[in-house]
């Protein structure tokens, strides 16, 4: 009877800690390892970095066009603007001009 008692005693105080410790173990290697681990931190800020700039190309980018539409929205287009574009779009020129295309247009 007391050998009894003494062995279910023993495995009660051990049986907690143990189910803790595998806990902690587990949600600790997860935190680690995981997929939004400590580890996957590290790939997800360059990633962020990579994104940031595009971003800013991006912006850039749609500033320049911006302004480019701002320039031919007006009451009078610019004219150095209106003639680029035209010469771009139909490659013509004056009687004594050659007209060269630009590679990817």
């Amino acid at each position: 009877m007391r050998i009894r008692r003494s062995v279910s005693r023993f495995f009660g105080v051990l049986v907690l800690p143990a189910l803790c410790l595998a806990v902690v173990s587990y949600f600790g290697s997860y935190a680690i390892w995981g997929d939004r681990g400590i580890l996957a931190l590290r790939d997800t800020n360059a990633e962020l970095s990579l994104q940031q700039q595009q971003l800013a190309q991006l912006q850039d980018n749609r500033a320049r066009l911006e302004h480019r539409i701002g320039l031919m929205e007006k009451n009078g287009a610019d004219p150095d603007l209106v003639e680029e574009l035209a010469r771009t779009e139909l490659m013509t020129a004056a009687p004594n001009q050659v007209a060269v295309s630009r590679n990817g247009r």
